[in-house]
């Protein structure tokens, strides 16, 4: 599937989330449900996401505030444009290889566990969910990102390098690529030091989902 495809749409959920407000401080809505297509992009269109609590249960969360990053407010360097030209960017061609670097279970905090990646491997196969790779002069893949896309949504999931600037150099191929298809929200769910030195912020959850309805409506 490419970037501009029509994704095929799943089977609905089986699964009825309760309403964002039901979050707790941390912003944890519920425990439970299940990683099937329909069920993950349920899930995103009510500004959830998924993240295991503990090794086996899902949590489904929406936190406030939430951390965007504006697509005209992306702060690229010098030495970051510099960087780039070092590097190629391909799109949609190892999405699982950029799974699995970013599910790198010697990464600290690490969440992304195999079960995470087939179901999104089976969201990328109906055309939901997109790979941004960035590969070294050697042709070695060093960079990347994946998120899903629901009309002008992109919910950015993780991202990783293994050279200075890889995982940067993939964001702002990202966020090209959002502009020339006319998106108008990119979802980082929560914000770094890393991500708000590129321009992400934070907004209440009010104000993400009027952003999250203008970009998944009609």
């Amino acid at each position: 599937m490419t970037w501009d495809a029509e994704p095929t749409e799943p089977p609905p959920s089986s699964w009825e989330f309760p309403p964002v407000v039901h979050a707790d401080d941390a912003g944890l809505v519920g425990i439970g449900a299940d990683l099937a297509p329909g069920t993950l992009l349920a899930a995103y269109r009510s500004g959830l996401f998924p993240m295991p609590v503990g090794r086996r249960r899902i949590g489904w969360w929406s936190p406030d505030p939430r951390g965007i990053l504006p697509l005209d407010g992306l702060r690229v360097s010098r030495s970051l444009r510099q960087s780039a030209k070092h590097f190629e960017i391909r799109t949609d061609t190892a999405f699982r290889a950029v799974m699995e670097q970013c599910g790198d279970p010697r990464r600290p905090h690490g969440w992304i566990t195999k079960d995470i990646v087939s179901a999104y491997c089976r969201l990328h196969e109906l055309g939901w969910a997109h790979s941004v790779e960035v590969y070294d002069a050697q042709g070695r893949l060093v960079g990347g990102l994946y998120g899903v896309m629901i009309d002008r949504l992109f919910a950015g999931e993780s991202m990783f390098h293994h050279q200075r600037d890889a995982s940067k150099v993939a964001l702002v191929h990202l966020v090209e690529l959002l502009r020339a298809r006319g998106s108008t929200l990119l979802d980082v769910q929560w914000t770094t030091p890393h991500l708000v030195s590129l321009g992400a912020i934070d907004v209440p959850r009010s104000a993400y989902l009027e952003q999250l309805a203008a970009a998944v409506g009609p």
